[in-house]
């Protein structure tokens, strides 16, 4: 498989001015993700006011230069992930399609998880023991960067705030969660995101949670010894009765008999005498 190297990995935070830059181009590729504050990037000679949630992505010979100072209400303030890394895989990477400089994408929890991953497994690895665990969180980041990059540009921008409804729900279905919490995740009314959200995928929001946590549920009985009564609770049901209703309106039987048939299915064969 072609390489990915990762050769820088930080977080930095700035609260007074900082100024630097590669005049001569940069040797390396340089991912930068804005996480709090703002600042000025000047790339190529075009300048670009970076705020939380912009990605930065340069190549190797663009000239960049990073300005840290003031807005204009007097505050200054900067906080970003940054990573210098190179490799064959990379260059193919960045070859699969236009990439602009500067990028907004949604900052969810997974995206900066795989950024704080990266960092920490940097800081262990002084030795080189881990490149090959680096070299994939590296390749997974790139591929989440790209859904990310894809996802923010759709054009109509209801269906893109109800696919972050989707993806709010995918996240906290096997928890307890309110309806209200996915709407002010995307900064819309309780009624805006429920009628955006039926209109956008044919469901409620509360059938496709429970499509979700019916799901889990399946896996788990099928493939761990969790009783269905934690299995209930794990997969985001309030109770068991509640579940057992559900399931039975889904599959068109209890769960105790689904989960009798299933393992029946997987006992081994008797041998023949």
């Amino acid at each position: 498989m072609p390489e990915a190297r990762l050769l820088i990995c930080d977080y930095s935070y700035h609260s007074a001015t900082f100024h630097t830059s590669h005049k001569n181009g940069l040797t390396t590729y340089l991912f930068r993700l804005q996480t709090e504050g703002s600042c000025t990037v000047f790339c190529n000679g075009q300048e670009h006011h970076v705020q939380a949630g912009d990605l930065l992505l340069l190549e190797p010979g663009d000239v960049y230069e990073l300005q840290i100072r003031e807005d204009q209400d007097g505050r200054l303030a900067s906080g970003d992930y940054y990573m210098f890394c190179d490799g064959e895989w990379i260059k193919q990477w960045w070859k699969r399609m236009n990439r602009q400089r500067v990028s907004r994408i949604p900052m969810d929890d997974h995206m900066l998880g795989l950024w704080r991953q990266l960092l920490l497994e940097k800081r262990r690895g002084l030795e080189g023991e881990n490149g090959e665990l680096i070299g994939y969180l590296l390749r997974g980041l790139c591929l989440c960067l790209d859904r990310a990059m894809t996802e923010n540009k759709t054009a109509d921008r209801s269906a893109f705030t109800a696919l972050r409804l989707k993806r709010f729900i995918e996240e906290h279905a096997t928890v307890t969660f309110k309806l209200e919490e996915a709407a002010l995740h995307v900064g819309l009314s309780l009624s805006r995101a429920v009628q955006l959200f039926k209109a956008c995928y044919g469901k409620t929001m509360i059938q496709y949670a429970l499509e979700i946590r019916l799901n889990a549920a399946v896996e788990r009985m099928k493939y761990s010894s969790m009783t269905l009564e934690e299995i209930a609770e794990t997969c985001g049901f309030a109770s068991y009765s509640y579940f057992h209703r559900v399931f039975r309106s889904k599959y068109g039987m209890p769960p105790v008999k689904y989960r009798e048939k299933k393992q029946q299915m997987t006992l081994p064969a008797e041998p023949l005498p």
